[in-house]
């Protein structure tokens, strides 16, 4: 027994000495020359595309690594030289001579010399249990050969056993998971885990932004503890999440196969590595193993001035719901991103007042330091005569995609100084509500700048006795969001007057249902049924609005539904519909509301049979793979016919988020005295009034004002031309996406996507006392325009893909009332015209020296034009409407 313990003591002895003396990464022989062949393949096409018809190229060469040095003290410890020869440039896939950019050039034509010499400089690398610890080369070098130089080393990092780890290589540091089979090792890098110096920026909406995957693997073949071949690919992959066929993809592939192992030099012996380094080349330095960011500049790129000539005349205002005129925006910012102060101020202050407002919309949009200054230092707030100028670059920043703490800031400075005009300033605090919510998005709620401006909002308002004050921190309010300003917004909704009341309610129907708590629902109730105030019906149905949008109870359907009835007219058809609209549409609360209509006492012929002409209808404007839209209508009449409010929404959903793409409301109250009729209760006292609010892409714009008061009606009805009022007009970036990325094999590639809006969006209500008819119309004339390219960059070569889509359409809401006869006749109509659809895609490879190779495709369809359905009723009240016109069109009176 004693004989068997001491032999198997003798077994584990002798097994640990052969572990320890084996290194735990791989293994170079002694004396050895490896000889290996590399390639490198970079392509760029879209997201499905076959490889074999893609744009991209390939470095090839050959790879002489041999053992230098071996620490004495520790076999896991190798200092290893790798020397890249016979340096080839070539197409990635094969190409006729007429379309081979890379025909008839050598290698050093295409690198040039210098830089060739310098690639093909050896490197040399410290492997501590097959870790890179140390990265020597030429200090000076060019930064796009060492990062060649620099991807392929990182291929020899490896580990023999399976597991994870944080690991540094040419893509920064990342998490890393090694599987190990046998003579198979398989290295998995999560890329988005990597800690390097990125640069890039993603737009604020989901639905607006671009979708990114990327996937790095590795796979090993071993032969006698060193490396046979090894196959290395990433994917990055693109896709515009509002279209997903528009997209892209770039593919880096890297590949080492060892041909011959001959004989070579000899161990330098020394102690320590740097000894050997020294006596080498003392010029060889430790450098980082990371990338260094790499960026070749335009030779024959155009001055921002130069530019400008070129695509002004797209810019002008009768041209806006173009394309044309989207696609100059895009461009002039991206070179504006490129300028400086100086070169941005030159432009501004030479270009003429037509022009103009579309500068200041593009110039605002770039985003950067320098094109921020130029604007603040050009505009004067203490002068009203550039009202339109300071008004653009104020919606322009509501709309920034990814604004700056120095942008809130500089707009809270402004607030608090002198501001000749009250709407520039009412529009200043409303922007800063956008901004506030756009940076607390983004982890940025305790900035400094945004805690300030928070606290400016809430502290005025909570000191503000003007109405008109009132109003403008409400509205700030209602664009930031805050879930701190819920009971301000609650107790202005329950204890607020007219105007204010309502305000403050449309504000927490913003509101995600998340937020919305018992305190808020309990706010809501009393409101709706009017248990301590009489309150006007657009707000009571508001208020009906949020608590059936976020998961009402049993006993609140319940209680909604046996109130009708007992309601207003109008009121009692407007619920009704709502219920019903919910119904149809299958809305989260449909099940809560079936479950209730089981009780006959809340669903019956005589609540379910309320005449009136005010309703609520949603329905599908497209169902797609990718994203779906809606569209809703929703008109509330007074008991005398006049239009009360008129509310049209667009939303724009995917799986996971949603977009207010639009809406527009048109609103009116205390105009029963000029038809002598009775107002409703609640609303005997209120002013003569209409007037029209926007929300733009989740941005609540200033509201318009058609008239206030009997007085300014009178004055603007005699006065009358017909012509609509203009709410919002100028160009939007909607999508704004930026990403830089670096290839394991060097290279740097980029990926840009940009998404522009031209949009004009106007209202106007006629009235006619003669024919006693009223007519609201809202147009909506947009055009877009999405640009998106690819790129890798090599310094000495270029590839990539460019892909754009274009369209243009305009949609129309009509609303006629006659109300000459009880019930009045309401017809509602909503139409689209023709919508012209355009896609084209380039690919791409270019020389500095000018040679370059395309391949275009492209697509054109008209999606027809369409009269949006509504329910039945408005269909046949449309056919008494128009046979109405046409019969008294045939009399004489």
């Amino acid at each position: 027994m004693i004989l068997l313990t001491v032999l198997f003591l003798c077994i584990i002895s002798t097994y640990s000495a052969s572990v320890k003396g084996h290194t735990t990464g791989p293994s170079l022989n002694n004396d050895k020359l490896y000889k290996f062949a590399y390639s490198a393949e970079v392509y760029v096409d879209q997201v499905k595309a076959s490889l074999q018809k893609s744009a991209g190229y390939r470095i090839s060469s050959g790879v002489d690594v041999n053992l230098l040095w071996r620490n004495p003290d520790n076999d896991d410890d190798q200092l290893v030289k790798i020397t890249m020869k016979d340096v080839q440039v070539e197409n990635v896939n094969e190409r006729p001579a007429d379309k081979n950019i890379f025909k008839g050039k050598s290698t050093e034509k295409i690198i040039g010399k210098e830089y060739l010499e310098a690639l093909q400089r050896p490197i040399m690398v410290e492997l501590v249990r097959g870790k890179i610890k140390t990265f020597y080369s030429y200090q000076n070098e060019p930064g796009f050969t060492q990062n060649i130089k620099r991807g392929l080393a990182s291929l020899f990092q490896l580990q023999l056993h399976s597991g994870s780890s944080r690991e540094v290589d040419i893509s920064g540091k990342c998490d890393t998971t090694y599987n190990v089979r046998q003579d198979q090792v398989t290295k998995i890098k999560d890329l988005d885990s990597c800690e390097i110096e990125k640069k890039g920026f993603t737009s604020h909406n989901k639905i607006l932004d671009i979708s990114t995957k990327a996937t790095s693997a590795t796979v090993y073949v071993l032969e006698d503890s060193f490396i046979k071949s090894i196959k290395a690919e990433e994917n990055f992959v693109f896709a515009l999440n509002y279209r997903r066929k528009t997209g892209a993809k770039i593919v880096s592939k890297q590949r080492l196969e060892l041909k011959s192992v001959q004989a070579g030099t000899g161990l330098i012996a020394a102690k320590q590595v740097a000894g050997v380094i020294k006596t080498l080349d003392p010029n060889y330095v430790a450098i980082a193993l990371e990338a260094e960011p790499v960026k070749s500049e335009c030779k024959k790129c155009p001055s921002l001035s130069e530019h400008w000539k070129n695509i002004r005349e797209q810019m002008h205002p009768d041209k806006l719901s173009k394309p044309d005129a989207a696609k100059s925006f895009l461009s002039f910012i991206q070179n504006i991103r490129k300028a400086t102060k100086e070169e941005i101020l030159k432009i501004i202050k030479s270009e003429n007042k037509e022009l103009l407002p579309q500068v200041v919309d593009a110039v605002t949009s770039a985003q950067t330091p320098e094109s921020l200054e130029a604007m603040l230092e050009f505009l004067d707030f203490k002068d009203a005569s550039t009202f339109i100028l300071q008004e653009r670059f104020l919606y322009a920043c509501g709309f920034a995609s990814h604004p700056s703490e120095t942008l809130l800031k500089s707009l809270t400075e402004k607030f608090k100084g002198d501001v000749a005009s009250q709407e520039i300033r009412e529009t200043l605090v409303i922007v800063m509500g956008a901004l506030i919510r756009k940076l607390c998005d983004r982890d940025g709620c305790k900035l400094p700048a945004v805690v300030e401006a928070k606290r400016l909002i809430l502290n005025r308002l909570e000191k503000a006795s003007k109405d008109d004050n009132v109003q403008m921190y409400l509205l700030a309010l209602k664009n930031a969001l805050l879930p701190e300003a819920i009971p301000v917004l609650l107790k202005y909704a329950e204890s607020g007057e007219g105007p204010i009341s309502s305000l403050a309610a449309t504000a927490l129907q913003r509101y995600d249902p998340s937020f919305l708590t018992k305190e808020v629902k309990e706010t809501m109730n009393r409101i709706y049924h009017q248990t301590r105030k009489i309150h006007e019906k657009t707000v009571r149905t508001t208020a009906a609005a949020i608590l059936l949008n976020s998961n009402p109870s049993y006993m609140e359907v319940k209680n909604i539904l046996l109130s009708i009835g007992e309601l207003p007219m109008e009121m009692n058809k407007y619920m009704l519909s709502m219920i019903q609209d919910i119904l149809r549409f299958e809305m989260p609360s449909s099940k809560t509301v079936r479950q209730v209509l089981k009780d006959m006492r809340a669903h019956n012929y005589d609540r379910f049979s309320k005449m009136g002409s005010s309703s609520a209808y949603t329905g599908y404007i497209t169902r797609g793979p990718d994203v779906s839209s809606t569209y809703s209508l929703d008109i509330l009449y007074s008991g005398s016919g006049i239009l009360r409010r008129s509310n049209m929404n667009i939303r724009v959903f995917d799986r996971s988020t949603d977009l207010h793409a639009i809406q527009v409301v048109l609103e009116a109250q205390g105009l029963e005295s000029i038809i002598a009729a009775t107002p409703d209760e609640g609303e005997e006292n209120l002013d003569s009034f209409a007037g029209m609010s926007a929300i733009l892409f989740g941005f609540q714009l200033r509201p318009v004002t058609f008239f206030q008061g009997y007085g300014d009606l009178m004055s603007k009805m005699l006065s009358a031309t017909g012509d609509p009022m203009n709410v919002v007009k100028g160009l939007v970036l909607l999508t704004d996406f930026l990403q830089e990325i670096q290839l394991q094999s060097g290279p740097t590639a980029s990926a840009e996507f940009m998404g522009g809006l031209a949009i004009d969006i106007s209202g106007g209500m006629e009235f006619s006392l003669w024919y006693r008819e009223s007519k609201t119309n809202v147009k909506n004339r947009v055009a877009m325009f999405v640009a998106g390219n690819t790129e890798v960059d090599s310094f000495f070569v270029k590839t990539g893909m460019e892909t754009t889509l274009e369209t243009e359409t305009a949609l129309d809401f009509i609303s006629t009332v006659q109300f000459s006869q009880y019930p009045f006749l309401v017809c509602m109509q909503m139409d689209r015209v023709d919508s012209p659809f355009r896609t084209h895609m380039t690919k791409y490879e270019s020389l500095p020296s000018g040679r370059r190779y395309t391949a275009r495709r492209g697509k054109a369809a008209t999606l027809a034009g369409n009269e949006y359905p509504l329910h039945q009723e408005n269909s046949n009240m449309c056919k008494k409407v128009f046979s109405t016109k046409s019969d008294s069109a045939g009399g004489w009176f």
